[in-house]
């Protein structure tokens, strides 16, 4: 019996060491052996939870599930059990199971938000999942094991080249990690090539690994130095991970890697270093004291002068929680990511991101489905600006989600620009039928130019491909044009500015056929004058729109008559009329070699009013009006403006034939030729 107690002892006692140093996987196989012996109840239990705690911080969440029943159907009496049981449910996506769970920790530790935050948590990763967005996320199979790999920094700035941890066969160390019981880590570089293929992973060349841990690689912009975080492996005694930085030298060589000094004790971790775009601040987690609880995120700053960084200074608690704030990364742009536990979130770690505002970080939020899981997600990091300037949302991020090739494995994310489309239909404005073979142009302020041709069912598209698309934050004009039609719709636009979704944009056209004379709206002029009164100008406001809708046409404006009075006074009285109406045209920016004034007279009556039939004045009046008829539609403005040749005037003669009417043949301005009737 005293031989069975003391090897119980041996084993247990060495699980409690092996637990206390974080050597998890050590302690689980441990752990078993001793419960297998004869052992006191309350033994028992303690040990059961003791091995669901280390399969939960090895991330095993199966495993921590069935040996966390295990403890509460034994009376394990701390409710944290409960608890932890609704995390790892939670973590497998048993979203239902972990809100009874969460529930029933509310109860028995009612003071605490995590019962709460836990239900709400469950509800928003569902509600998450069933609206994901934007974001594609893959796997990058060809860089991933069934070992572990994660934590990718980019080390030149094509972001073809990584560096990033793995725990795959062939590491420095070569021996098994007792708290994860895979390989020790090392940091691996691998480069993609120009038809998308990963060379075969290697680790960073010597003295930049070592027999330890090492892992969660961060560069610098300028990609000549990396720091990480290196983990030393006393036995039986914890000693904890800290930060190490190596300087590149030349193509593919690193120095020998030295310590960041963050404290003069070793006697807590610091790891997941990220360095600020300015390379002046350094972000980092850390269990240190002083913290809000678990890891936190905390900060040194660099001193030129002095050569050295700073003390630590905590980030705060609207970054930092109770729980656990990890991986920290600072993008070019100013937002601020990284991982949590504590906050609202899917699973494990989740992704978050915050902004700085009047020197806090403040405005957490959690970056949903897809780039978070019910998984742990964390390690994320940005490819950078583009050549334009760009900030894209591309990158790298590192989850053990279900999926995957093995434990951590590395994923591609990218977040596709909205997408736009332009569509509609040309009609003809008197026939409302479809036109075929209208021309749709489409320019840009960022200086694109697109065409189209309507088709059979006078529909055209412009479809968001890479090689003609709309970009974002511009506006756009679209135009039609057709021989022998002009646009009465006018240019359209629209524009892309501060749209973050895709958006499908439809612009229906109508075109007039120019075969005809077009009739503008009433002008009424004074008995026997020309001059075009203000109330009348606004008539013309459609016409001018026209003109410059369709720039390439040149108008015959034609002023019309009554009956009454002469041929030969009627001629001149509209002609002069007409010319009031292009001078005007002209005082509003049209080009005068675009109009030529034309005066009708009475030549075409619109009824049965000719000289000698009785009519109202109502009906006089339908003959008195102004239209135009389009002659060209080839018109190109002169780059010279002083090259405008002023219109051509012209009156028809009693045969109908155009003459050039002499000065001597015009009335005296302002109408002081004697009064004839109505005209």
């Amino acid at each position: 019996m005293a031989t069975v107690a003391s090897a119980q002892n041996k084993f247990l006692k060495a699980a409690d060491e092996a637990y206390k140093n974080a050597q998890y996987s050590e302690a689980i196989e441990l752990y078993k052996k001793a419960s297998s012996k004869k052992i006191k109840k309350d033994q028992k239990v303690e040990i059961t939870f003791k091995t669901a705690e280390a399969y939960r911080r090895n991330h095993d969440y199966k495993n921590a599930e069935v040996w966390y029943k295990k403890a509460i159907k034994a009376k394990y009496d701390d409710p944290l059990a409960t608890l932890y049981l609704a995390d790892a449910l939670k973590a497998q996506e048993k979203y239902d199971e972990a809100v009874v769970s969460y529930n029933d920790y509310k109860k028995l530790a009612p003071s605490d938000p995590r019962g709460e935050n836990g239900v709400e948590s469950c509800k928003l990763a569902q509600k998450w999942k069933d609206a994901p967005t934007k974001y594609s996320v893959e796997n990058v199979s060809q860089l991933n094991t069934k070992y572990n790999d994660w934590g990718v920094a980019y080390t030149k700035k094509n972001f073809k080249d990584i560096a990033f941890t793995s725990s795959r066969e062939g590491t420095t160390g070569n021996e098994l990690d007792p708290w994860l019981g895979q390989s020790t880590e090392d940091v691996f570089e691998a480069k993609l090539d120009k038809n998308g293929k990963w060379s075969t992973p290697a680790p960073l060349a010597a003295p930049f690994n070592s027999k330890m841990n090492e892992g969660s690689p961060s560069s610098n912009n300028k990609y000549t130095l990396l720091y990480f975080t290196r983990c030393s492996e006393k036995k039986d005694k914890t000693v904890g991970c800290q930060i190490f930085l190596s300087k590149k030298k030349g193509a593919t060589a690193w120095d020998e890697p030295t310590q960041i000094m963050l404290s003069p004790e070793d006697s807590f971790s610091c790891g997941d270093p990220a360095l600020s775009p300015t390379e002046d601040t350094l972000f980092f987690s850390s269990d240190m004291p002083g913290g809000q609880g678990g890891t936190d995120i905390w900060f040194v700053t660099y001193d030129k002068k002095k050569k050295e960084w700073s003390k630590p200074t905590n980030l705060g608690n609207t970054i930092n929680t109770t729980g656990n704030e990890r991986f920290p990364y600072l993008h070019d742009d100013g937002t601020f990511y990284f991982s949590s536990d504590g906050h609202l979130g899917m699973g494990g770690l989740d992704i978050f991101q915050a902004k700085k505002a009047s020197g806090k970080w403040g405005g957490v939020a959690n970056m949903k489905y897809p780039m978070n899981s019910s998984g742990d997600d964390f390690g994320i990091v940005f490819q950078g600006q583009s050549p334009t300037g760009d900030f894209l949302e591309k990158g790298y991020l590192s989850s053990n989600r279900k999926g995957g090739k093995g434990g951590d494995d590395i994923y591609s994310f990218m977040l596709p620009p909205p997408c736009f489309t332009l569509q509609g239909v040309a009609r003809n404005e008197q026939t409302k039928e479809v036109m075929p073979g209208v021309k749709v142009t489409v320019t840009g302020s960022d200086g694109t130019a697109l065409e189209a041709i309507t088709d059979a069912t006078g529909s055209y598209m412009f479809e968001c491909k890479p090689t003609a698309k709309f970009k974002l934050n511009t506006s756009f004009e679209v135009n039609v044009s057709k021989d022998k039609f002009i646009n009465t719709t006018g240019i359209s636009k629209f524009d892309t500015k501060g749209l973050e979704e895709s958006k499908d944009f439809v612009l229906d056209f109508m075109l007039l056929t120019t075969d005809k004379p077009i009739k503008l709206p009433l002008i009424l002029f004074e008995l026997a004058k020309w001059e075009l009164q203000p109330q009348y100008q606004d008539s013309l406001n459609g016409l001018i729109k026209t003109m410059n809708d369709n720039p390439s046409i040149v108008i015959e404006l034609r002023s019309h008559t009554d009956s009454r009075s002469s041929f030969k006074y009627n001629e001149e009285l509209s002609f002069k009329r007409s010319q009031s109406v292009v001078d005007y045209l002209i005082s509003k920016g049209i080009a005068g070699d675009r109009m030529m004034p034309k005066g009708m007279g009475e030549y075409e009556l619109l009824n049965k009013c000719k000289d000698g039939v009785k009519c109202t004045e109502e009906e006089h009046q339908v003959n008195r009006r102004t239209d135009f008829k389009v002659i060209r539609n080839d018109y190109v403005a002169p780059k010279d403006p002083s090259k405008i040749v002023a219109p051509k005037i012209i009156i028809e003669d009693e045969d109908g034939e155009e003459v050039e009417p002499t000065p001597t043949d015009a009335p005296a301005p302002g109408g002081t030729t004697p009064t004839p009737p109505k005209n």
